[in-house]
């Protein structure tokens, strides 16, 4: 029987004891990003209804990604109608938070959870993983999912090229040795990619700075904080990348296409694409993943994209009902459905116990690979003006001509420093 079984069955019988004559249903309106992810919410609340029948969760219609629904929160705020509840990207919760703090439309959870027992934080949730729903050191919300970059690897070529694909190097300089060699098998055979100049946001970027142990952001001086040495080792990765390890610069699908195929040593992405990656390789070579290589073990991590439970509503009754329903989602029971369905790392750390994940991850474990990182995660961040978006899509034009050989790697540092403290101010 899978935990979604239990999970179901577990409560049914729930549905059979009479509710007390004098409980009221408190209803909460719920909003997330993402449609597709409407295959674990739907379940999850559907759980803890059963076993909360005083609780009605009512979904309003998923915005299609992160920043709409941000936006339909912002706009929710000035027109007063708020959702109670709001699954947040981790990378907005700042701007959400500084927005709607001061007008005591957020609510700050360290009420709650010191009702809960001392152990509570500790017991269920990693520092690094706990910290994803702060914001200026308050608690305002709790992880809900977390991604963070892992390396898919093929081990044939991996083997070819004399390594080791159980136990792949950690330090960017000594992988891209190991992308040198795989390069030199074969004419039509790429040592790596590295798709950041096809990527949708920062997230690879972000994560180049991470491992170092760098910031985006100097907090006094509220500019670009990679303007040293840890930008410029990123950029010349990134061009090394191209110039001896091999990487052809082509879009994601194009790059995964590759992979797929069987001539590219190895490849970066979210633990996400675990199952569609599988069915991309099949039977062509033997696909294994392993954590994201840092050079700066101590301070180095990984940005954590995904998204926080937030409380909005201000109504006391409501507060209780959303605690509750914030409780489950991260609870060990829901994060073990969250991470059948899609690959990414549980942020609860129970839920990698033998009651939960621990079985399922001896039968898939390129799955597991991502719940390794939990205690390297990093606030996936966004810059201060909410003008993430177009920050990205500027550093990236630059990151490609980098790629390209059009731009060396201090020029380009330079432009993106200059460029990206502009959109800032």
């Amino acid at each position: 029987m899978t935990i979604f079984t239990r999970l179901i069955a577990g409560t049914l019988g729930l549905g059979l004891l009479p509710m007390a004559a004098h409980a009221e249903q408190v209803t909460l309106d719920v909003l997330y990003n993402l449609p597709g992810f409407t295959r674990f919410h739907q379940p999850i609340a559907d759980a803890f209804m059963k076993d909360n029948p005083d609780i009605k969760i009512e979904f309003l219609a998923p915005a299609v990604a992160y920043n709409e629904g941000h936006q339909q929160v912002l706009r929710s705020a000035v027109t007063g109608d708020l959702p109670d509840v709001f699954f947040s990207g981790y990378h907005l919760l700042g701007e959400l938070v500084h927005t709607l703090e001061p007008r005591g439309e957020i609510t700050d959870l360290a009420p709650f959870i010191d009702q809960e027992d001392a152990t509570w934080v500790d017991d269920n949730f990693s520092p690094q993983m706990f910290a994803l729903g702060q914001v200026d050191g308050t608690q305002f919300g709790l992880p809900v999912n977390a991604s963070s970059p892992i390396m898919y690897v093929n081990a044939d070529l991996v083997r070819q090229a004399g390594g080791d694909p159980e136990h792949m190097p950690d330090t960017w300089p000594e992988l891209l040795d190991l992308a040198v060699k795989i390069n030199a098998l074969g004419d039509n055979i790429a040592g790596m990619a590295y798709d950041i100049g096809g990527w949708p946001d920062d997230w690879l970027w972000q994560a180049m700075i991470y491992q170092q142990g760098g910031d985006l952001i100097d907090p006094d001086t509220g500019k670009v904080a990679f303007d040293n040495e840890t930008g410029l080792n990123a950029l010349k990765l990134m061009r090394a990348f191209v110039t001896d390890a091999g990487q052809p610069v082509l879009d994601w699908d194009q790059s995964r296409q590759q992979f797929g195929a069987g001539m590219t040593g190895f490849i970066f992405s979210t633990p996400a694409h675990v199952q569609t990656i599988e069915e991309l390789v099949g039977d062509r070579f033997e696909l294994t993943t392993t954590t994201f290589p840092l050079d700066d073990k101590e301070n180095g991590g990984v940005p954590t994209g995904g998204n926080a439970a937030v409380i909005l509503t201000q109504d006391k009754a409501k507060q209780e009902a959303a605690w509750k329903y914030l409780k489950w989602v991260t609870g060990p029971q829901a994060q073990d459905m969250i991470v059948r369905i899609t690959g990414y790392l549980p942020t609860n750390k129970r839920a990698t116990g033998e009651a939960f994940l621990a079985p399922y991850y001896v039968e898939h474990p390129n799955v597991e690979t991502a719940s390794h990182q939990a205690d390297r995660s990093r606030p996936w961040a966004g810059y201060p003006g909410g003008d993430s978006v177009r920050i990205w899509r500027t550093q990236r034009d630059i990151i490609a001509s980098v790629m390209r050989g059009d731009t060396t790697p201090e020029d380009g540092l330079a432009q993106i420093v200059e460029q990206t403290n502009a959109l800032m101010d």
